[in-house]
């Protein structure tokens, strides 16, 4: 059963890379942290699955692994692990606080292995984060001693040492025990104009497009069709998954494997994570679809369509993105434009990327086109001034302005990607969920 762990780091390692996923303060790759939590699980239980699942409690939340991914290669009781330790709530649901209190009544909810394992997360969190940020620290630790109180079936050793820690961060930074609310709320930025102040164009983005504009219709068979059956059906159309029924309602799915072309995991039960309303806005698509390889769609009660990772090529999801973006790069310049009035922010940028502004300006306004010079600065620029302003970095969730420039680039590819009709999911899936998650939370929190 060695192997079983050594496959899972392998798979782990593989999932985090592929991302180049990096610890936030150290900039060590991200497999250190999920060597530290896996050697401590198995300093506890020698038990292959529960140590898998340590190495693997990352992967589905902060990669484009989904839980059928895990679940083929780990097993049942892996993903269950695995699931019972990734995040459930969705940056819809509110403000950090509330999602917090949503994923801590998920996880007191776990079995007492998963709930070691988080216990060991924890640990190792803490003393990173404590160490490096005293300010995202102390929120932290609140948050840390607002979860403790249901992680106590786990490991009896673990907990005391993540109480000890916790409670060693909480004198030293004099917090109380159980204070109030972990979250800070950001700090009060700049009014802008009524196109943002009243949020019509967010809405129209976060509730003019949802699932129903992007699901296929799914097909459906009874629960007792044979292996053969699946497969012959599997194999002779276009589609990769199939509802199952039990007295005319649809329970569950089968997959097509792609690598052995046969059925996968035969007869899975949805996972109430799964499904989504044919009218859940698409943010909350993209995050189910984070965690799953698809999503399916109820109308009137039952379980009707299905989405997948692919079906984000679609026109209306594409044109969303696009959206997004174009709303995000809006709300830089109105930002900039109050920050530093009257053009004050040219000492943030190059005098060639000034010239090449001022070139186009020109030539928009020879095609009778009137503009600003700041509409004419590409939009990684904007977002390089607007991070001159330390309220900004901390409203984005940048922690270096290293970390900034990485993802203002990503941004800028699949926005390119977009414009020029190129393939967003296989490059670009890791950056849409982060992209849309920050995006929402920045214009949310105005």
């Amino acid at each position: 059963m060695k192997l079983l762990v050594k496959s899972a780091q392998h798979f782990a390692t593989q999932a985090h890379t592929q991302i180049n996923h990096l610890r936030k303060y150290t900039k060590q790759p991200y497999q250190m942290h999920l060597k530290r939590v896996a050697q401590t699980v198995s300093e506890i239980t020698d038990d292959p699955e529960i140590i898998a699942a340590a190495w693997l409690h990352d992967t589905v939340e902060d990669t484009p692994a989904t839980f059928e991914d895990i679940e083929l290669n780990f097993g049942s009781r892996v993903v269950q692990f695995v699931f019972d330790l990734t995040d459930v709530s969705r940056p819809s649901d509110g403000s950090r606080a509330l999602r917090k209190a949503i994923d801590r009544e998920h996880l007191s909810q776990a079995s007492p292995a998963a709930k070691t394992i988080k216990l060991a997360d924890l640990i190792d969190n803490c003393a990173d984060i404590c160490k490096h940020d005293e300010r995202f620290g102390r929120v932290f630790v609140v948050e840390m001693q607002q979860l403790l109180p249901h992680l106590v079936d786990g490991d009896e050793r673990l907990y005391r040492r993540a109480e000890r820690l916790c409670s060693k961060w909480a004198e030293k930074w004099s917090i109380p025990p159980s204070s109030g609310a972990a979250w800070v709320e950001p700090p009060a930025l700049h009014a802008t104009r009524d196109l943002f102040s009243n949020r019509k164009l967010q809405r129209l983005f976060g509730e003019m497009f949802s699932a129903r504009d992007v699901a296929e219709s799914l097909p459906s068979y009874d629960w007792d069709i044979s292996e053969n059956e699946l497969l012959h059906l599997l194999n002779n159309s276009d589609i990769s998954v199939i509802g199952l029924r039990k007295s005319g309602f649809v329970y569950g799915y089968v997959l097509l494997d792609e690598t052995n072309k046969k059925p996968a995991c035969l007869k899975r039960r949805f996972m109430d994570a799964q499904l989504v309303d044919i009218d859940t806005p698409l943010l909350n698509v993209i995050a189910t679809l984070v965690h799953h390889q698809f999503c399916f769609v109820s109308s009137m009660g039952q379980v009707a369509g299905v989405i997948s990772r692919n079906d984000i090529q679609k026109p209306a999801v594409r044109m969303w993105l696009f959206g997004l973006i174009t709303l995000t790069e809006q709300y830089m310049a109105e930002q900039i434009k109050l920050i530093w009035p009257n053009d004050k922010w040219f000492k943030f940028t190059s005098s060639a990327r000034l010239a090449k502004a001022k070139e186009l300006k020109e030539e928009r306004e020879r095609r009778g086109q009137k503009c600003d010079l700041l509409d004419c600065v590409q939009l990684s620029d904007k977002a390089l001034i607007l991070i001159e302003d330390p309220d900004y970095m901390e409203l984005f969730g940048f922690s270096s302005r290293r970390e900034a420039k990485t993802a203002i680039k990503e941004v800028e590819s699949l926005r390119n990607n977009l414009a020029h009709g190129q393939d967003i999911i296989s490059y670009d899936w890791p950056q849409i969920i982060r992209m849309t998650s920050r995006v929402n939370e920045t214009l949310s929190n105005r």
